[in-house]
């Protein structure tokens, strides 16, 4: 068994998750290893899905797993370890990008799928999502972010004293923003989480509702909120 343990502790406290990256292709696993070392995290590697069965513990936060692997592939690794009761969410990385594939991913246990090539921002986005999503109901009813508060209830926005109406899309979209504070969020995660889209219908939908959503909750106000993040996505932000 080949498989390799990065742990970022001693030159970043700050580390919050574990995490198994499930890999065949050893630059690729390294690249990714690092990249989350680097944004605070403890990762594990194994190279195959039968590694993985040694390795997975209890206290892993979230899977990474490629598809196509030798000895046993990710989708049968998957199934194993749901058959035997290891609930911890598993991100799919795959070339194979059709619905069909996705589907495939998803049904046999995956709770997100991102096709080859993708953006390292994206992936750990989508792995930190993952990781807040393990083992917790979401209870939340208020999010906020700077003066900025929406209740989830009442299913009404306020920034400050003032009432800001939106429509149903641009409060779902308002809403994964403000789950996202802080964090940049890509076109892609958009069309999936906001749309239900798992692909690029190649319009202009999401640049108009962030106009129009920009245009509600920052338009008059002192402080700008939300961010376009050049060649990467958008953010919500409250400036200290």
């Amino acid at each position: 068994m080949s498989a390799i343990s990065l742990d970022s502790n001693e030159q970043n406290p700050g580390s919050n998750m574990r995490i198994l990256v499930v890999e065949d292709d050893k630059t690729a696993a390294s690249f990714i290893a690092k990249a989350l070392t680097e944004a605070g995290h403890v990762v594990d590697c194994a190279e195959n899905g039968e590694d993985a069965l040694e390795l997975i513990t209890d206290t892993h936060d979230v899977m990474i797993v490629d598809r196509m692997m030798p000895k046993m592939d990710g989708i049968t690794l998957v199934e194993t370890i749901r058959s035997d009761g290891i609930n911890t969410p598993v991100l799919f990385l795959s070339a194979l990008g059709k619905v069909d594939d996705r589907v495939e991913g998803l049904k046999a246990g995956g709770d997100d799928y991102l096709v080859k090539p993708f953006a390292i921002a994206e992936l750990i986005a989508r792995v930190e999502a993952l990781g807040r999503r393990k083992g917790q109901p979401d209870t939340q009813t208020v999010l906020t972010c700077g003066d900025l508060e929406m209740d989830l209830i009442k299913r009404e926005v306020h920034r400050g004293e003032t009432r800001i109406d939106l429509q149903p899309r641009e409060f779902k979209l308002l809403e994964y923003l403000m789950r996202n504070t802080d964090r940049v969020v890509t076109r892609t995660m958009l069309l999936e989480k906001v749309w239900d889209y798992h692909f690029d219908p190649q319009t202009n939908v999401i640049d108009v509702h962030i106009s129009r959503l920009r245009g509600k909750i920052d338009k008059g106000f002192d402080v700008a909120l939300l961010e376009t993040v050049r060649g990467a996505g958008y953010r919500l932000h409250a400036p200290d």
